[in-house]
């Protein structure tokens, strides 16, 4: 499993719109400047984004993005699902589908207990979780 640009943009995205939560709206131009992303590649991020309504676009001289809900209410595991569909290492089985014994036993042992793991560590953390850990990693920043 591998996370294309479109998901980690669109987390960087979306925590760029959390750290600036109380702001109102954030122009997209500052978001792919502080990112370094391209306004174009973030544009069809945003589209998603706000299709799902996780964020809400104004138009307009003081337009701009922001989010739709709070960001302790947004977890990354609903945010990466939304950009990347399933966060699984393999598919199940599809219904009526028999396993043969050696593969149903890799996937019960390995596979079915890694996409739990993967699901545990991103919805244990919200936006709002990561914004405070973006403020505490920027403090450790020593310059000689």
């Amino acid at each position: 499993m591998k996370i294309s640009s479109r998901g980690r943009h669109g987390i960087r995205f979306l925590l760029d719109l959390a750290l600036h939560y109380n702001e109102g709206h954030v122009t997209l131009a500052s978001i792919a400047e502080r990112q370094n992303i391209s306004a174009w590649h973030l544009e069809q991020v945003a589209i998603i984004l706000r299709r799902t309504g996780f964020i809400r676009s104004i138009k307009g001289s003081s337009g701009g993005y922001s989010l739709t809900r709070r960001p302790e209410n947004i977890s990354l595991g609903e945010a990466l699902r939304t950009l990347e569909g399933d966060m699984l290492i393999t598919d199940p089985p599809l219904p009526g589908e028999r396993e043969k014994k050696y593969a149903a036993t890799v996937r019960r042992v390995v596979f079915d207990r890694l996409n739990e793991k993967i699901s545990q560590i991103i919805d244990a953390d919200s936006l709002a979780s990561l914004t405070r850990n973006t403020e505490t990693s920027e403090s450790y920043t020593y310059v000689i």
